[in-house]
């Protein structure tokens, strides 16, 4: 087999607060576009534990995955270079802490935003995957999923990169 297809995983943290969900604003090669913090799984790292770090360096606040909101695949063709991606998001809600003094934004992150879910709706041209209001209606139809529905073994905190 020349070239196996693998999914490009992904963890999002869907938080909710007062009625608003809490994006980012992200310079894309598309421009700038709105998504839940979110972000490649790193090796070594639960999808839980992956979501935290995404969703500190996203936004710089401390996140606390609870509940597992859900398990989504999704295709992507770039239009700027034709490369096609399938993406596998593991999304999470959870509880969510203090900023962190002096920290700053990840790279390409132009600023956090607070949007109702109609905002939300409304700004679906401007969303970086189709997977953002997936997630936030999944949310507000009480969907949670206890966190050992993914099981991470450990032999994954053993890897020598």
């Amino acid at each position: 087999m020349a070239n196996r297809w693998k999914p490009s995983v992904t963890v999002a943290a869907v938080i909710e607060k007062g009625g608003r969900y809490l994006l980012v604003e992200e310079e894309t090669p598309e421009g700038l576009k709105l998504n839940n913090p979110a972000g490649h799984l790193d090796p070594g790292e639960s999808p839980a534990d992956g979501c935290a770090r995404e969703a500190l360096e996203e936004t710089t606040y401390v996140f606390k995955p609870t509940a597992l909101v859900g398990v989504y695949l999704s295709r992507f063709q770039r239009p700027a270079t034709g490369d096609d991606v399938t993406y596998l998001r593991f999304a999470f809600t959870g509880e969510l802490g203090d900023a962190v003094l002096g920290r700053t934004l990840d790279t390409g992150i132009v600023r956090t935003v607070w949007l109702t879910p109609d905002e939300i709706r409304a700004s679906a041209a401007r969303h970086r995957s189709p997977l953002l209001l997936r997630c936030v209606e999944d949310h507000l139809a009480g969907r949670r999923f206890p966190l050992d529905l993914v099981f991470t073994d450990s032999s994954v905190m053993l890897l020598n990169l």
